[in-house]
């Protein structure tokens, strides 16, 4: 029998959730943790590397999962996604 070794699962300082549209007229927005504290809303790249920056924390790659955690889509997804869903048949 051979043993399986749990996967391992990083534990980032940073998170940014999943996108939500804002009000009419204004940019949809996502959600941004730093050590488990809501630090605001963010509507790009540049935002979560500035309100990082802010408290000292320097991201080389946004695309370590050991630094950050994008919940609800990656780097890229800014917009809200999809629309109503169609009924069955």
């Amino acid at each position: 029998m051979t043993e399986q070794s749990a996967p391992y699962m990083s534990n980032p300082r940073i998170r940014v959730l999943g996108v939500c549209p804002g009000k009419p007229g204004s940019p949809p927005f996502r959600i941004m943790e730093i050590d488990g504290e809501v630090i605001g809303e963010v509507t790009s790249i540049t935002g979560v590397l500035e309100a990082a920056a802010a408290r000292g924390i320097v991201i080389h790659d946004l695309d370590d999962p050991d630094v950050v955690r994008w919940v609800g889509g990656d780097k890229f997804t800014w917009r809200v996604r999809g629309g109503a869903r169609r009924g069955r048949g």
